[in-house]
């Protein structure tokens, strides 16, 4: 946590990012599921005024707009002070500020502390090595976004795509990226280049359930395009197996940046207990 005058001293943008990453912080605390190093730690200021300190810094923002700005001293003169809700509005008001999409206010999540410098900054990664997908033609700037998305949120170390796929650094991949296409590592290569030392398999259909899929602890998954699903030749290449997603809608179809986040659970909870 940093101190509240501290705060007052960063300027513009960066002062909101830190306050957005603070409000988080202390969310986290209230719940009781603060990461460690990041628990509530002044002894000499209980948390409610260091939430009203705090949330004084964003009242004096140029940019809060009335209407915010009546809604938070609203909430900060409630007593008890339901500090959960103060910080949760606070934050998601400062996420609109910076130009986060809404949907995703309750979804974003600070940087580990381990990896994060005082800043903010992500210092480093932390993911399991070895553990990378391959992307084949993937046309959706959307769908290729997500992917890169979850791949970084799982800890997926490498993202390889392919000749024909969207380029990743296209725009509205960026943006549907999240900032993740920027953090993960990514290489454009053909099913013939992929790594000889490393197990490959396909998410598809008439695969093994993937309940009962005994994943590598290493490798690389092809995921294909939802029009055409995994090809042929990747098929082929992927001679560790194949696994399926079951469902039972009548459709019975997902977005391939789902399945993905699907798959990238399930593996990385085979990881958790090897």
């Amino acid at each position: 946590m940093i101190e509240p005058g501290k705060l007052f001293q960063l300027e513009g943008g960066q002062k909101r990012r830190k306050l957005a990453l603070t409000f988080g912080a202390l969310e986290r605390d209230i719940l009781g599921i603060a990461e460690k190093g990041t628990e509530y730690s002044f002894t000499s200021l209980p948390r409610a005024e260091y939430i009203r300190q705090v949330a004084a810094v964003l009242l004096r923002d140029p940019k809060l707009s009335d209407e915010a700005g009546a809604r938070l001293r609203t909430l900060l003169e409630s007593e008890p002070l339901d500090e959960l809700r103060v910080c949760n509005y606070a934050r998601n008001t400062l996420l609109e500020m910076l130009g986060t999409c809404p949907a995703e206010w309750d979804l974003v999540i600070a940087p580990h502390a381990a990896q994060t410098a005082q800043d903010g900054t992500v210092r480093a990664r932390d993911f399991y090595p070895g553990v990378c997908v391959y992307a084949e033609d993937i046309r959706s700037p959307f769908n290729i976004g997500s992917i890169f998305r979850s791949a970084e949120a799982m800890g997926a170390e490498k993202v390889f795509i392919s000749p024909h796929c969207i380029d990743p650094t296209q725009p509205r991949a960026i943006r549907s990226g999240m900032g993740c296409i920027e953090t993960m590592g990514w290489q454009r290569l053909s099913l013939e280049e992929l790594p000889q030392d490393l197990p490959v398999f396909a998410l598809e259909t008439g695969g093994t359930d993937i309940n009962a899929f005994e994943f590598p602890k290493k490798g690389i998954c092809i995921i294909g395009s939802e029009e055409l699903g995994v090809s042929p030749e990747a098929l082929a290449r992927a001679t560790y197996g194949t696994v399926t997603i079951p469902m039972k809608g009548l459709k019975a179809s997902l977005n391939v940046g789902v399945a993905f986040g699907i798959l990238m659970q399930k593996w990385t909870e085979f990881l958790s207990r090897s």
